[in-house]
């Protein structure tokens, strides 16, 4: 079966009818028709992907990818992957971070008029990725962090100079410690322009550090976590760009079919395997950590408990009890990637034994983690999108007065109109990504599956567990969807009845 004839299965597919999961910014949109529909749509569609997927993906898929991928030559690909075009954008990127830091250090402590609030959290934290998604891995060849390191080692040559082997066991765990952190700073740091430059600088001086030690080369590749990030979405693109040796090399490009790049290689740490559930976790915490029922579990069942064990059921001071439910929101986010990744291994072990497959369940576990990572990016996709655009053409002004005093370099300044689309055009498009991501992870769990167990009957075998794992998903999803925020995250506590007198 070629692999237009299998793309074109997949596309066709979009036309079954689905389930939405969203939650933009807050804002809270009523289900149109029952939770329990979508819940069954939802179901269905994940079946009849299942289904026609099975019957006409049959071809071998051990050489999916030397099939579907061929490399750009010509005058086109030499002038993109050019050292002169590359280190100006590095330079750029730089001048971008450095501007990033100082406008929160120097500028306005008002969030919307200064530049590094919706730079760093809108247009690096959101365009950036989905930019990756479409055109490879950008930020690996433009790295702001890693091209200070490396201008710093050309001019102290001994300064990044490998000091130390990184230990194997670590894997990505304190790149994952640190992306936990870096989601705790968006849902509960609260942060001031001030105070996101401080986490940016001191972000900066531990990568030279780690850099310094272990080499640049290691860090890139196990402790930069944005770096991480990026990458693993950028296996989606349908570009690949081969990152040159040296700074003065030639960057290459491959052309491949869209996602092809998340069967090319397995996760080769469990940590990775975490690391991509927290893509999905933290985007399932965000919807639910602020609705009614999540806050009503603490506060009318938790809390309760807590008081008694804790001060033997006397009350304590209010602003020791508000501190309580924001170290249990903490500790639930921090622990939802581990929470995730149990249900994962139980449904893979159910692979192993239905297939009765050869490698063990760390194995299948790492083989089958990066085809969840389309649904975990249309997740943030359809979480985040309405923030892009209705908050992102606001930097076209702020590169003009970045630090929020009044200026006007550019000429910008007053231009940049947000893009506002009604509760419809959202809940629509939410659902048609969702349905998307789901149907292509269906998909490449199927090429995988084949080139697993090599049969046809048993990779069909193999997807039941993972089929169900999908509509578990989904349906979770849907729920936190339906569920009512929450005004304001803490509620006043239950308090003790005083004796009768």
């Amino acid at each position: 079966m070629s692999a237009t004839r299998r793309w074109t299965a997949v596309a066709a597919l979009a036309l079954v009818p689905a389930q939405g999961f969203a939650h933009v910014m807050e804002v809270a949109y009523n289900l149109p028709v029952p939770l329990w529909m979508y819940a069954y749509g939802a179901t269905g569609a994940l079946l009849a992907s299942f289904v026609v997927i099975g019957y006409f993906v049959k071809a071998d898929a051990g050489h999916f990818e030397s099939r579907t991928t061929r490399e750009v030559h010509g005058r086109v690909a030499g002038a993109l992957g050019a050292p002169a075009l590359w280190r100006s954008l590095r330079v750029v990127a730089v001048a971008l971070l450095v501007l990033t830091i100082a406008s929160g250090l120097f500028g306005t402590s008002q969030p919307a008029a200064n530049f590094n609030i919706t730079f760093f959290w809108v247009i690096f934290g959101l365009a950036i990725p989905y930019l990756s998604a479409a055109v490879g891995d950008i930020y690996g060849l433009v790295n702001p962090v890693e091209a200070i390191c490396r201008a710093l080692r050309r001019t102290v040559p001994a300064l990044f100079r490998e000091r130390a082997a990184y230990p194997p066991w670590l894997g990505y765990w304190p790149a994952l410690a640190m992306y936990i952190g870096f989601i705790w700073l968006e849902l509960f740091g609260h942060a001031a322009p001030r105070t996101l430059s401080i986490v940016l600088l001191g972000y900066v001086v531990l990568s030279a550090a780690l850099a310094a030690v272990f080499g640049i080369a290691t860090w890139a590749r196990y402790l930069d976590f944005l770096g991480i990030f990026l990458r693993l979405i950028a296996k989606m693109a349908p570009v690949e760009i081969v990152k040159p040796e040296s700074a003065a090399g030639t960057a290459r490009f491959r052309l491949r079919a869209p996602f092809s790049g998340l069967l090319a290689e397995h996760p080769e740490h469990l940590s990775l395997v975490v690391f991509v559930l927290f893509m999905l976790s933290s985007t399932a915490f965000d919807g639910v950590h602020d609705t009614v029922p999540w806050v009503t579990l603490f506060w009318k069942h938790l809390f309760p408990w807590i008081q008694t064990v804790g001060t033997g059921g006397h009350a304590r001071p209010y602003v020791e009890v508000v501190g309580t439910f924001y170290y249990w929101q903490w500790l639930m986010m921090s622990l939802s990637p581990f929470a995730y990744f149990s249900v994962y291994v139980f449904f893979i072990a159910l692979t192993k034994w239905v297939t009765g497959a050869r490698e063990n369940v760390g194995e299948l576990a790492r083989a089958f983690a990066f085809t969840l990572i389309p649904i975990a990016f249309v997740y943030h996709v359809t979480h985040y999108f309405t923030l892009l655009l209705a908050q992102g053409p606001a930097i076209v002004s702020l590169l003009s007065d970045p630090l929020g005093r009044g200026w006007n370099l550019f000429g910008t300044r007053g231009h940049g109109e947000s893009v506002l689309l009604d509760a419809g055009t959202i809940w629509h498009t939410q659902v048609w990504l969702i349905l998307i991501g789901h149907v292509v992870s269906v998909y490449l769990a199927h090429i995988e599956a084949l080139r697993l167990f090599r049969s046809g009957r048993r990779a069909m075998r193999s997807q039941l567990p993972m089929l169900v794992l999908m509509v578990v998903l989904t349906t979770a999803g849907l729920w936190i969807l339906s569920l009512p925020i929450a005004a304001g995250q803490v509620l006043e506590p239950p308090t003790t009845a005083a004796p009768a007198e």
